[in-house]
């Protein structure tokens, strides 16, 4: 944690409380938020359940003089564990409802309920090893995915939010979007009045969200993305309030940009395939590096999004694929 609050709590209008929760990646923090009302606060997204998590935590509301208690409601945007992970801990302290998509909650015990994520971890190394992986790097994915059952337990008890309805944030009704891509069931949350936008991950200054191919759901995400980025482009948004980085203003043109970049990315790919025949873990060496290869976690998100990348290509027709000795090689068209 820095030692500096102020570069932890941030105000924002409407007396809204940017909390930056420490990460132990590269992304460095997530962004909470604490919204007030006449009853006390709505927490959206409290981050990964980690000691130096709580240590900030316990930093941000003394310095704003905030109680735990004064925690009436639990929102979460989406289900990924630097956002879920502290829920169920502060809900054991509050009593506080915790809200979720049902999509988002089902990938949660997918990958920490009874079966501890064991099968979709059999799944995920699978899909990667049909990609072309190397056993050494396949077998440290399991490993890697058990990780994360500490920091995002305990878990919460949930209460499912829909799509299309409104949910009373702050003393004002914010209309529920549904915005998959970056994850199934991602909600975002948009105040009118204000024209306020609480917008997960799905748009982020200067970084791109990650888009991952995920065993079991469907294999045209960045399809997915592209289409909810055109839709969030209705929206009249003074400002963004995203799940990394600080909020922003440019939200329309950050779409924009967002869009722009993965056409650059799928162009260079299908550049790259014309080249030579490629397997997706060998593209995805061309595409970040081969030093991505040492970190598991960074190597699992550039691997899944290559996948992405890959299937949308395919289903538009510009490549192509066969099997070869038991794996998928990408070929032009």
């Amino acid at each position: 944690m820095s030692s500096s609050k102020e570069a932890m709590v941030r105000d924002w209008p409407g007396g809204i409380v940017q909390v930056k929760v420490p990460l132990p990646f590269s992304l460095k923090w997530v962004n909470s938020y604490l919204i007030p009302d006449e009853k006390g606060y709505t927490l959206v997204d409290p981050g990964l359940h980690t000691d130096e998590a709580v240590q900030a935590w316990d930093a941000a509301l003394a310095s704003k003089s905030i109680r735990i208690g004064d925690i009436h409601t639990i929102l979460l945007t989406h289900q990924h564990p630097d956002h879920y992970g502290l829920a169920g801990w502060f809900q054991a302290r509050t009593g506080a409802p915790v809200y979720i998509s049902e999509h988002s909650y089902a990938y949660t015990q997918r990958l920490w309920g009874d079966d501890q994520g064991g099968l979709f971890a059999r799944e995920l190394t699978k899909l990667y090893a049909e990609h072309g992986m190397p056993q050494e790097r396949l077998d440290e994915i399991g490993p890697h995915l058990a990780d994360f059952a500490a920091k995002v337990s305990p878990q919460p008890a949930v209460t499912f939010l829909e799509s299309g309805q409104s949910f009373f944030i702050g003393g004002s009704a914010w209309h529920m979007i549904d915005a998959p891509g970056h994850a199934r069931g991602q909600l975002c949350f948009y105040e009118p009045t204000n024209k306020w936008m609480l917008c997960g991950d799905q748009v982020l200054p200067n970084i791109t969200p990650n888009i991952s191919v995920v065993p079991g759901e469907n294999h045209d995400q960045l399809q997915q993305f592209l289409d909810s980025l055109q839709s969030l482009c209705d929206y009249e948004v003074e400002l963004a309030f995203p799940g990394h980085r600080d909020p922003f203003t440019n939200f329309r043109e950050r779409i924009g940009e967002l869009a722009a970049h993965h056409e650059r990315r799928l162009n260079q790919i299908v550049d790259l395939i014309q080249e030579e025949t490629h397997t997706g873990y060998t593209l995805c060496m061309r595409l970040f590096g081969e030093r991505i290869a040492g970190n598991t976690h960074n190597l699992r998100f550039a691997m899944s999004e290559t996948l992405a990348h890959l299937y949308h290509l395919e289903h538009q027709g510009r490549i192509g694929s066969a099997m070869r000795d038991g794996q998928l090689r990408y070929t032009a068209v």
